[in-house]
């Protein structure tokens, strides 16, 4: 380690790169707090943002702390740091999901590096996309990714899309059906417009997309049954293209690996000009989850569904003042 702790200023903006990473309807349950004597930033799930009926093993939280956590590394990289992370340091708190030294002696991460201007950029989009497949050598760019942070992608043949697809509809009845699950939603996505006083969080209408009238891509209708009279309908693309994020073990650390590569995906996805989203209905049911693996894939555990292709991108959702989210001490 190098002995110059990094300055607030700088803490600040890679805590704000990391604070638009994606999380399960837009919670953003984490917090970070910077001991600067020591130059050590420590990542916190913030357990008041949870989602018991949606995610009651906290698998997306992890996820989503996962993700802010490359951002974070992403944003360092860029800032020629070279951090050392330790996850899940310290086992008499499982709220503190990781710790990350700042200023490692190794040369900075240049593939990471690249990956900064599309932290801004990268957004769900949950509009139609084109019936275009997506080039070889892209999808094997966005398998080393996943790669890269110890987990894998897999792009399914057309049978297990179709399985996959029967799976997301499976979810969205045993969904309607669960009014716990139906008020968690209703919570965090707000179906009126925003205004002046919008949240912070959540997902807001307009980020919602149309209506689906045909096709068959996995979208996540977050009205959740709503009346929103304004909302326009549109057809989605018949074969969408489906990729599945896992890994050979299903542990806490498993899921924090499994955000990070899943931000690395969409990251790396975004800089190659596609857009994407993501949907975890089927995974949030444990008989639906262990029905969406591949048996002759070495994916052990599927982690999160991804919707990517070429359309418009997503609308960008609010995000958390720093001040909520960052204590320097």
């Amino acid at each position: 380690m190098t002995a110059e702790p990094v300055d607030a200023h700088t803490v600040e903006t890679l805590v704000a790169d990391a604070a638009a990473a994606p999380s399960q309807h837009n919670a953003q349950p984490w917090r970070f707090r910077y001991l600067r004597d020591i130059g050590v930033l420590r990542l916190y799930a913030d357990l008041g943002r949870t989602l018991p009926h949606t995610d009651p093993q906290l698998r997306g939280l992890h996820l989503s702390c996962g993700a802010a956590l490359l951002n974070l590394r992403v944003a360092a990289a860029a800032a020629a740091l070279a951090p050392v992370v330790r996850l899940l340091p310290d086992p008499d708190r499982p709220d503190l999901l990781a710790e990350v030294h700042l200023c490692g002696s190794s040369p900075p991460d240049a593939e990471l590096a690249l990956l900064r201007p599309a932290v801004g950029r990268r957004h769900s989009s949950r509009f139609p996309f084109r019936d275009a497949e997506i080039p070889a050598a892209i999808r094997e760019g966005l398998c080393e990714a996943a790669d890269a942070e110890g987990a894998q992608l897999l792009f399914p043949g057309g049978w297990h899309v179709r399985e996959v697809l029967e799976l997301v509809g499976d979810a969205e009845e045993w969904e309607a059906k669960d009014a716990g699950v139906r008020g968690e939603t209703a919570r965090w996505a707000h179906a009126e417009p925003s205004g002046a006083e919008a949240p912070s969080d959540g997902i807001p209408a307009e980020a919602f997309g149309p209506v689906r009238r045909g096709g068959d891509a996995p979208v996540r209708d977050f009205a959740a049954g709503r009346p929103m009279p304004d909302r326009p309908r549109a057809s989605f693309e018949k074969t969408p293209n489906i990729a599945l994020l896992g890994t050979a073990d299903d542990r806490p650390t498993d899921w924090l690996r499994a955000g990070q590569a899943l931000e690395r995906v969409l990251l790396r996805a975004t800089a190659d000009g596609l857009v994407a989203s993501v949907t975890s209905q089927p995974l949030e049911w444990p008989d639906l989850r262990w029905a969406a693996r591949d048996p002759l894939s070495a994916m052990g555990h599927v982690q999160m569904v991804l919707r990517l292709g070429y359309g418009p991108e997503g609308r960008q959702s609010p995000r958390r003042p720093l001040d909520d989210v960052l204590d320097i001490v």
